[in-house]
């Protein structure tokens, strides 16, 4: 599917395609993973988009309009699909394009696609409706969802020779994933709630007075949605915090891509900070022209910089 002439890895005709392929599907259904990854160099976007087009497949499934008996058949079939993969078992002659491209990535990075094993798992949770009573029983769910995501992200990223502490760099992906996982269950509550789930913890939900839901554009009566919006901005603050100290452990145009995914969703943190409400009036996102700051600032290395600082204060 690949071969390496002269130090350089050429990608074949069809396996090209399926990359292509990928790419149209990230730039088409994930904005802002498409704006971060932008920064990678040609081999390490085409992987992370081959990552995300079978992700999105499974998110799909779960998402869609099939009765749950047929989501669970759809995602054990996905299942067997990556199985197929990591075995080897499929060609670059394969009809199917995300699996031609997540096959030619698993060959020229160390992908831990156990990770996808995870993203079904927690897609399952969805699909048998799945709630959470504390912020330890979410942790499973985000680990499973997003978590993966980091870890997996990172065997294509890689970490910097002689990086201290990167037998860490595994841990913080996780947590940095469930940074952004968070950050995306406060921005969709109320059409979560549309769609008959709830993420928010229970416990969380019964000490702010918000047990009865988000069905409408305004908070249910006597509740302090507010309080219970500013409590989850902390909880999710702080995984970024923790997260965030992955940045120095990857090259510059790793951590770049890194940076400007992360530093876009702790944007979309600090407009739902500032106005909780909107987030039951609808999607709260962020215009292209701060997009390209985020990006332009991860590029020139400057969070990386301030992490790197905080870390070493840390130690001394």
């Amino acid at each position: 599917m690949s071969r390496t002439v002269e130090g350089q890895t050429e990608t074949s005709a069809p396996v090209q395609a399926a990359y292509s392929y990928c790419e149209a599907v990230t730039g088409q259904q994930a904005r802002n993973f498409a704006y971060g990854i932008r920064l990678l160099p040609t081999e390490k976007r085409q992987a992370m988009s081959a990552l995300y087009a079978f992700s999105r497949r499974v998110d799909d499934i779960g998402d869609g309009t099939l009765a749950p008996e047929a989501k669970r058949d759809r995602l054990e079939a996905t299942r067997a699909l990556l199985d197929r993969i990591r075995q080897g078992g499929v060609d670059e002659d394969d009809t199917d394009p995300v699996a031609v491209a997540l096959a030619d990535a698993s060959r020229r990075f160390p992908i831990p696609l156990g990770g996808l094993d995870e993203l079904i798992d927690g897609v399952l949770m969805d699909v048998r409706g799945e709630t959470y009573e504390t912020w330890d029983d979410l942790k499973v769910y985000c680990r499973c969802v997003a978590g993966a995501i980091g870890r997996l992200s990172l065997g294509v990223f890689g970490t910097q020779p002689g990086a201290q502490g990167v037998e860490r760099a595994p841990e913080y992906a996780d947590t940095l994933g469930l940074a952004l996982q968070l950050t995306n269950i406060l921005r969709d509550v109320r059409e979560d709630a549309g769609n008959g789930r709830t993420y928010l913890p229970g416990d969380d939900l019964a000490k702010f007075g918000c047990g009865e839901g988000f069905v409408s554009e305004t908070p249910p009566a006597g509740a302090d949605f507010t309080g219970l919006v500013h409590f989850e901005v902390r909880r999710a603050r702080a995984l970024f915090a923790e997260g965030y100290r992955l940045l120095p452990m990857l090259d510059r145009r790793s951590g770049a891509c890194v940076a400007a995914m992360a530093g876009i969703y702790r944007r979309l943190l600090d407009r739902i900070e500032r106005d909780p409400e909107a987030v039951l009036r609808g999607r709260v996102s962020l215009p292209g022209r701060e997009k390209a700051y985020v990006a332009v600032r991860g590029l020139s290395g400057l969070d990386t910089r301030h992490i790197s600082r905080r870390v070493v204060r840390r130690r001394a």
